[in-house]
């Protein structure tokens, strides 16, 4: 395939340090895919409100991801940013901010993020209106699913349509419920949604085993990894760190350590894209071959870091594996 613009621009000008270990991550996404592997996208950080499915929801068409791993505001994020992006204020001098004028957003009631402020109304309170009649039809009905479930429902519902501020076709969400490709959401909890609907089971409205759980995810995903890691075995990219990645990498680990399977293979690809530092047991800024001794990545597993700005970086990767 012959490559566009952009790829022709990063490969003559993205020669050197973390430009040239962008290139190569990507040359190795690539030829992973090419050699029929497969790949998770594990997602933290802020980066569907960073509008990463503009690229990501493209690679979810074009088959480039076959599973995603994400925190839950990076699952709910892209869907209010579908159904209220005209109501978001940017904050480009967020860095002046004084404690004053950060209250008078939360006054006003927006949640900032970085320079990008969520407007309460119309998105989180749009969502919760719709997804409170989702759970309380399989709460009543006495059904379980997991939270991106509960999402995908509400997506192909069609009810979200009378929203839409952006195009569709950029939100990575409306994506992967068309595929209904797999989703783990490790943690998903401590989300605005998560918050929500825990106020309701206190509340008594709904029950809590109503919501799948985070060790069902686990065990959902050591049933699909042996299933999907046959011939050149399963990548890992990871935008960040956290729990977004941690979570689902340690299913390797634990099915061989703890499951006894011996035979299950180490992630066969394994990229993280990230700025933190190298220091004081930090998950997200420890150098992959930290995780040799954790038995997640082999000796042999191609292994890549670019240390800087996700939101730079992954566009960029994804529009050289989709030949941009």
């Amino acid at each position: 395939m012959s490559k566009g613009p952009i790829s022709q621009f990063i490969e003559k000008h993205y020669l050197h340090f973390n430009s040239a270990a962008l290139v190569d991550a990507a040359k190795g996404y690539e030829e992973h895919l090419l050699d029929n592997g497969k790949m998770m996208i594990t997602l933290a950080g802020a980066m569907s409100t960073a509008e990463l499915g503009k690229s990501l929801a493209e690679m979810i068409r074009q088959d480039k991801v076959q599973i995603i791993s994400c925190t839950g505001a990076n699952l709910e994020e892209d869907i209010m940013n579908l159904v209220a992006h005209h109501s978001y204020k940017r904050v480009p001098n967020y860095r002046d901010l004084s404690p004053q004028e950060e209250w008078d957003l939360l006054e006003n009631h927006y949640n900032r993020v970085t320079d990008t402020c969520i407007p309460e109304e119309e998105a989180f309170r749009r969502l919760q209106s719709h997804l409170f009649d989702i759970w309380n039809n399989a709460d009543s009905k006495g059904e379980r699913y997991f939270p991106h479930e509960f999402m995908y429902q509400m997506i192909n519902s069609g009810v979200l349509e009378q929203y839409y501020e952006i195009d569709p076709k950029d939100s990575w969400m409306v994506a992967a419920a068309e595929k209904n490709l797999p989703i783990v959401v490790p943690g998903w909890e401590d989300s605005t949604m998560g918050n929500i609907f825990s106020s309701y089971c206190i509340k008594g409205e709904f029950k809590a085993t109503t919501m799948k759980s985070g060790i069902e995810y686990m065990m959902w995903l050591a049933d699909w990894y042996p299933k999907n890691c046959a011939g050149k075995g399963i990548g890992f990219f990871q935008i960040g760190g956290g729990i977004a990645g941690d979570f689902p990498i340690c299913v390797v680990p634990m099915l061989y350590q703890d499951m006894e399977m011996h035979d299950i293979p180490f992630w066969s690809y394994f990229c993280q894209i990230s700025d933190s530092t190298t220091s004081y047991g930090s998950y997200s800024g420890a150098v992959p071959n930290e995780k040799i001794t954790w038995g997640k990545l082999d000796i042999t597993t191609p292994k890549f870091i670019v240390e800087s700005d996700a939101t730079i970086v992954a566009p960029l990767i994804f529009a050289y594996v989709l030949g941009w």
